[in-house]
């Protein structure tokens, strides 16, 4: 308004055309133009701006933010924040310089994907990338790197995840730690392994054979890390994604608050994406569905177990999903769980079940004890990628164990599995 001072007194101004004109040449000249509402109220110009759609604004090549009463201009670190708060500049769509597709691309990783994906293979490997809009000047989308990278820390140092054991409900004392630094499918699948490997399993007994699971519903601890590589802004630097797991709970935790234009109350409702490109490409893989029902189905399998439903942790910089673990039921089936058998013989633990690819992969290894993974690939007819995966996977069911290194060394099966 003009004609009032700061202190909300009327002191009325002389209205002229002149002075309507110069207020509309300002709002044309600004980059982009805007449009203005300009009424005379009892001898004060009230000029009203609507809300603009195509943020930012600038006049003279300069950009300004209203702090209260005054407006100061923007310096380059907050003109790129600004950029990216509203959505304009994308992680995921930003083209990676520094990636060479001849040098830096894993064909293994990039195969694995089209056959997770069903896409056929007969095109070649720009055009294919292409297609799914991975390529932009010539050069791969950061949504490509992260899933097709030999190794992310190369081009993002804070898109690993950190799995942190600890003793109590404190992070005072830390029992066990490891970080994952491949690409975001390899280490999805390893933090999710190391999850299950600290948690306790429960033995339900219905009238029938015993029923073996993991104390929380594994659909919701994946739900639950998915959401935070799905979700979290790799704008972020200096932070990585963390997996904190207590004696009392499982925290997951992804940088980056709430998307913009989603609110706390939404969550289950709504679903928006801060990385669009990268969500389609794991939801091509069937990691994550499209509809964003994550968090309903996060509730569901803990409400399923008979457990509270995960809570949240949210503030501008950190989303933090909460699992309480059933400590109470646990420590009541361990009580009610008979140490022998009627018989009175040792209780075997139960061998894990093993799926029929698992089975064919140690089957191999028990031919030939130094086969190597190109060679179980190979004769499996398999990527490489996948084997790497599906042995990591024996490993973390304690079915198999490395000895010595990757050249030179040989796989010890376990008794159990001999």
């Amino acid at each position: 308004m003009l004609g009032v001072t700061d202190d909300g007194e009327i002191k009325g101004i002389e209205i002229t055309n002149n002075l309507r004109s110069q207020i509309q040449t300002i709002a044309r000249n600004l980059d982009p133009p805007i449009s203005v509402d300009v009424n005379d109220v009892d001898g004060v110009l009230v000029i009203d701006i609507i809300e603009g759609v195509n943020k930012p604004y600038s006049t003279n090549g300069k950009f300004y933010l209203r702090y209260g009463s005054n407006s100061q201009q923007l310096k380059r670190d907050e003109i790129r924040k600004f950029f990216q708060e509203e959505g304009l500049i994308l992680f995921d769509e930003k083209p990676n310089v520094d990636f060479e597709l001849d040098n830096d691309l894993d064909n293994n990783k990039l195969n694995f994907f089209l056959d997770k994906a069903r896409i056929s293979q007969v095109l070649e490997k720009k055009d294919i990338l292409d297609n799914l809009y991975l390529l932009k000047n010539g050069y791969l989308k950061n949504a490509g790197v992260l899933l097709f990278c030999q190794r992310i820390t190369k081009f993002f140092p804070q898109a690993t995840i950190t799995c942190v054991l600890y003793r109590g409900i404190t992070k005072y004392k830390i029992l066990d730690r490891k970080e994952y630094d491949e690409d975001i499918y390899l280490n999805y699948h390893n933090a999710f392994n190391y999850i299950q490997s600290k948690l306790n399993t429960e033995f339900i007994i219905k009238g029938g054979p015993r029923e073996e699971r993991l104390e929380l519903p594994e659909d919701a601890l994946r739900e639950g890390l998915l959401n935070a590589i799905a979700h979290r802004d790799y704008f972020i630097s200096g932070a990585n994604i963390l997996v904190d797991i207590f004696f009392d709970r499982v925290e997951i935790t992804n940088p980056g608050g709430l998307v913009k234009g989603l609110k706390r109350e939404d969550l289950g409702k709504r679903s928006l994406s801060r990385n669009n490109l990268l969500f389609g490409l794991m939801q091509r893989m069937e990691l994550v569905e499209k509809v964003g029902s994550g968090i309903v189905r996060m509730e569901r399998g803990m409400e399923k177990y008979g457990l509270k439903k995960p809570r949240f942790d949210i503030n501008d910089n950190w989303f933090t999903i909460i699992f309480d673990r059933p400590l109470q039921r646990l420590s009541e089936t361990a009580r009610k769980t008979p140490q022998k058998t009627p018989q009175k013989t040792p209780q075997k633990t139960p061998m894990k079940i093993l799926t029929e690819l698992e089975a064919k992969i140690l089957g191999e290894i028990k031919k030939d004890p130094h086969i190597s993974r190109i060679r179980i690939a190979n004769v499996l007819k398999l990527s490489e990628y996948t084997v790497k995966e599906y042995l990591e996977k024996l490993k973390h069911k304690e079915v198999i164990e490395r000895i010595g290194p990757d050249k030179g060394g040989y796989w010890r099966v376990k008794k159990d599995y001999e």
